[in-house]
């Protein structure tokens, strides 16, 4: 089930849930098969990668193994996009990686949860994610759900955002704040 603000919502013990569960499967044997290349095989690491997202990425493209996601097939990911080693991508909710953004290592970009009833803990709740261009996500950063990480933007080592990254803006903590802006020197 999908929302006005692109929430999908799955239910356990349905269709959808079931088809989630495929897809998790089908991404851990792809992101096994990944994790067992180097930063000498970018070839095979974007082709894999390309399989994984269900459409091919740029030449540009570079990720460094090993990489982890919950599904895979709501990731998109622009040119000259670098994701460095051991992130997690959970991307149920869309994820929209725009061109030029660096990704250090050790982030998690996590675009589900769940309800905080208990009564409705067992439903998957995703939200999208969309990091504009020229973003820099230093390492160990945390995005949870339904942000904007704003163009130019700079998310500080171990952040994390859990509302919108105004543009031009480093921000940093936890929760994340603005902590300054950054300016086009």
């Amino acid at each position: 089930m999908s929302e006005g603000d692109g929430t999908r919502i799955i239910h356990r013990r349905t269709p959808e849930s079931a088809a989630m569960l495929a897809n998790v499967k089908r991404a851990m044997a792809i992101t096994a098969r990944l994790n067992r290349l180097t930063f000498d095989d970018a070839d095979e690491v974007r082709a894999l990668f390309s399989q994984l997202v269900g459409r091919e990425v740029d030449a540009s493209f570079l990720l460094i193994p090993p990489f982890y996601t919950a599904g895979g097939d709501e990731i998109r990911v622009g040119r000259n996009v670098f994701i460095n080693q051991n992130c997690t991508f959970y991307d149920l909710g869309g994820l929209d990686i725009a061109d030029d953004v660096m990704i250090g290592p050790n982030v998690s970009i996590i675009t589900t949860g769940h309800a905080l009833d208990p009564s409705q803990r067992r439903t998957t709740i995703g939200k999208p994610i969309v990091i504009e261009r020229n973003v820099w996500i230093a390492a160990g950063a945390t995005i949870i759900g339904g942000v904007t990480v704003g163009e130019n933007a700079v998310v500080a080592a171990g952040a994390v955002v859990t509302r919108n990254v105004p543009p031009n803006t480093l921000v940093g903590g936890n929760p994340a704040r603005v902590i300054r802006p950054i300016g086009a020197g």
